[in-house]
């Protein structure tokens, strides 16, 4: 029976996210959340999504080549700046799909980007967006479940994710934080509910070659029934969601 242990943990293991406790913000990270220049609205959003101890999860350091993956409104893009400082750059993506369905998303990119000499904003389709370097991270919040919307052909989720592991360097970060829906192998709620199944988004990830690094719970609710769009009254802002670190080997 001792035999069959290591199997029955090697499993388990594969079965469960490797949890990892939260990390305090470096001096750099701290200070890029207290910049007098950050949006006051940003400021307020920090008690919730706890920016601080995800970027220190995600590693993220002065002189680190990062991408801000479909980029939304800068929240992320303004801290990212600061933090890797002159000697390191952010790429601020914003997906040209979501620009052409929403012109304002271009408005926010480049109200994020200004002041920043340190940020490149990039508005390239999804189907051929590139970066001119290796990166050493990229962060993408709220947003695998859109690459399963119904603009997007089956299986475009992993051409992206093969795209995002060959701009990485070897041993670079994908932190991938979205919203958590109820067991769909077949991806058939993000397009409802905004949502995606954490463990149908992390088997396609880990087909493009990424190994899993570890989860972050700082975001879990257990309340969340899973059932609502996230924008809907009732769970808006108050969403289960999952904080997922991928790696690539090397």
């Amino acid at each position: 029976m001792k035999l069959m242990i290591v199997p029955i943990v090697a499993a388990l293991a594969l079965a469960h996210p490797i949890a990892a406790k939260a990390q305090n913000a470096s001096p750099e990270i701290q200070a890029a959340l207290a910049d007098a220049g950050r949006p006051a609205d940003d400021k307020v959003r920090d008690a919730a999504r706890h920016p601080g101890e995800i970027l220190a999860f995600a590693g993220i350091k002065p002189g680190d080549k990062v991408a801000d993956f479909m980029m939304g409104g800068g929240y992320w893009t303004r801290i990212l700046a600061k933090t890797v400082g002159d000697k390191g750059h952010v790429y601020g993506y914003q997906a040209k799909q979501f620009i052409d369905y929403r012109a304002a998303y271009a408005e926010e990119q480049k109200a994020a980007v200004a002041g920043h000499d340190n940020v490149t904003p990039s508005s390239d389709s999804l189907a051929s967006f590139s970066f001119p370097e290796p990166l050493d991270a990229v962060i993408t919040v709220q947003n695998w479940h859109d690459l399963h919307l119904a603009f997007a052909p089956k299986g475009f989720a992993e051409t992206v994710a093969r795209r995002l592991y060959d701009t990485l360097k070897p041993g670079g970060v994908l932190l991938v934080v979205d919203h958590v829906a109820a067991a769909d192998p077949d991806f058939a709620v993000p397009d409802k509910l905004h949502r995606i199944d954490p463990a149908a988004a992390r088997a396609e990830i880990e087909k493009a070659g990424f190994r899993f690094d570890g989860e972050l719970n700082l975001l879990r609710n257990p309340a969340d029934p899973h059932t609502a769009n996230v924008f809907d009254a009732s769970i808006k802002g108050r969403t289960d969601q999952f904080v997922y670190r991928f790696r690539k080997p090397g």
